[in-house]
């Protein structure tokens, strides 16, 4: 995973970022009626992130870092390939983006977070596959998550293991659903706007071939 540096020196994926995702956007003023959000909302987290537990330490419960399909389990000590799924395979060795989530309230205002194929992990440590980390409300790791289903070209969203909770289109979020375009997704202290990239118009070619 390549990390990339910003004006400022923090370090991010650009293949998940189009930008730095711990930097404020400035003078982004959006038509969007308020919000009432609860006095408990905890102050917005240092730009910097949280860092990761050392190797060969046990981490707090709350950081026992949650992969998406493509990036799911340990590899023993003798196997030094990275784990990669199916679709990323037949979409030629690349997992391009498929859509996007566009935070249109909230520290992250104005900022755009990609997804990707099969399931996309959202939360503020840099490990998620969306990390919202300007919103300390959200939670470190698996606060929500959005999949992309490449055989039938749909979107759907599903609570993850966080206590908060999320709301589509302001109902609250109790099991998986269908995601359509411009849904607007609450965690946190964020509203995110739903733009699908693939669909009935588009879709990325897969090549024939899937057995080298």
């Amino acid at each position: 995973m390549a990390q990339v540096a910003c004006g400022k020196g923090h370090f991010y994926d650009d293949q998940n970022h189009s930008s730095c995702p711990f930097c404020g956007v400035d003078g982004v003023e959006l038509n969007i009626p308020p919000t009432v959000r609860s006095p408990n909302v905890a102050p917005t987290a240092p730009a910097g992130g949280v860092a990761r537990p050392a190797a060969g330490t046990a981490p707090m419960p709350d950081n026992a870092r949650t992969r998406a399909a493509r990036d799911i389990g340990e590899p023993p000590s003798d196997d030094t390939e990275p784990t990669r799924a199916v679709w990323n395979k037949r979409l030629g060795g690349i997992d391009p983006v498929v859509g996007w989530l566009v935070c249109i309230e909230g520290p992250d205002k104005g900022r755009d977070f990609r997804i990707h194929t099969e399931r996309n992990f959202i939360g503020r440590d840099p490990s998620m596959d969306i990390a919202i980390g300007g919103d300390a409300s959200i939670s470190r790791l698996n606060h929500t998550v959005v999949s992309y289903n490449p055989k039938k070209h749909s979107f759907s969203i599903a609570p993850g293991d966080a206590r908060g909770l999320t709301y589509v289109n302001e109902d609250e979020l109790l099991a998986a659903q269908a995601l359509t375009a411009y849904d607007v997704i609450e965690l946190g202290a964020s509203k995110l706007l739903f733009v699908p990239f693939c669909g009935d118009r588009f879709t990325w070619p897969v090549a024939d071939d899937t057995s080298s």
